[in-house]
């Protein structure tokens, strides 16, 4: 819709009145009697909402799935309905569903969409139903369970390299999922913040503007994982024995990518912006450390399989570093 310029009128000697765009008022279906929400922002401005029942509010819509796509094409479009917020998704396919893809799909929702349920299927279609609370499982809680998964990914994945534990490093690889899954919730509740300020304080969004900044710090997080996973998926394809002497500096660099992470966290829970500066100090160390190494190891006498993967975690715990740094600046934007 065109911005549009409306006069203000005074009625009963007090009251200011505004008239409504009557093709806004058709498309969100009100009528006389209906309450609007009004909220005021922080730049003054106002937000104007129909208050409508909640069986109303519930947003559904119907996919189509290609069958010229691949699974996970598919499968990125029911994410995006996802993120999008739809309550209800009804899936369809022309050709109708086949048993081995009906079960990957049902498994797939479960194991990558918090909060989303099958709860009907037929031959064609298969429906899904969030059964999400945004305010029972608030921004922060996510953020929290994300950030202690990441914590332990970090650890195992140095442990695993340091002592050999292919067990624990596949442990690790397995761990990153969970990450996947609550970034997709967090950015799915990010969505929902920007278009309803009460359910923006609900979930812990002080301001809606902030919520970009959320959008950026998740990202980042996510990002932290598949590195943690990276490392831990080179460190099972290694040859070097545990407590090999040269890679003693590598698990150094580790232990300060975590304590890089840990002090991340903290200085964007408390918005500090000292703690922010100090984070990204640290990073830049830590990424000289990364490049000095490097060069040593370039200069070892090792099989080339083992160069390339100890190069490839070395290239994960910078990038780490690099991804602290962006979530730290962004703390101090918005602090």
């Amino acid at each position: 819709m065109k911005e549009e310029k409306r006069r203000i009128q005074l009625t009963g000697g007090s009251t200011f009145t505004v008239s409504l765009p009557i093709k806004w008022a058709k498309e969100v279906g009100i009528k006389q009697g209906d309450e609007l929400s009004l909220v005021q922002r922080s730049d003054n401005s106002l937000i104007v909402t129909p208050v409508k029942d909640k069986k109303e509010q519930i947003k559904s819509a119907e996919l189509v799935l290609s069958e010229q796509e691949s699974f996970e094409g598919n499968f990125r479009c029911i994410i995006a309905h996802y993120l999008v917020g739809y309550d209800i998704v009804k899936l369809l396919f022309p050709e109708g569903f086949g048993a081995d893809e009906r079960k990957r799909i049902k498994g797939e929702v479960r194991k990558r969409l918090i909060g989303m349920e099958v709860v009907g299927e037929s031959a064609g279609e298969i429906v899904l139903k969030s059964f999400l609370k945004y305010e029972d499982f608030t921004l922060h809680d996510a953020i929290r369970s994300m950030s202690k998964i990441i914590l332990s990914m970090q650890e195992d994945a140095i442990t695993s390299l340091d002592k050999r534990d292919l067990n624990l490093a596949a442990d690790v690889v397995e761990r990153d999922n969970e990450i996947d899954r609550f970034y997709l919730l967090i950015v799915r509740q990010l969505k929902a913040a920007m278009n309803d300020s009460e359910l923006a304080k609900k979930i812990g969004v002080g301001r809606q503007r902030d919520s970009l900044g959320h959008r950026i710090i998740v990202k980042s997080m996510e990002r932290i994982g598949d590195h943690v996973e990276n490392i831990a998926k080179n460190s099972m394809m290694m040859t070097l024995p545990a407590g090999f002497n040269c890679l003693d500096s590598i698990k150094e660099v580790g232990i300060s990518a975590k304590n890089l992470f840990i002090k991340t966290l903290a200085s964007l829970s408390d918005l500090d912006i000292k703690k922010a500066n100090e984070a990204i100090k640290d990073a830049n160390v830590l990424t000289d450390a990364v490049e000095a190494i490097n060069e040593r190891i370039l200069a070892e006498e090792w099989s080339v399989n083992d160069k390339i993967h100890t190069l490839s975690i070395l290239v994960s715990l910078g990038r780490m570093a690099k991804y602290c740094e962006d979530i730290a600046e962004v703390t101090i934007n918005m602090g």
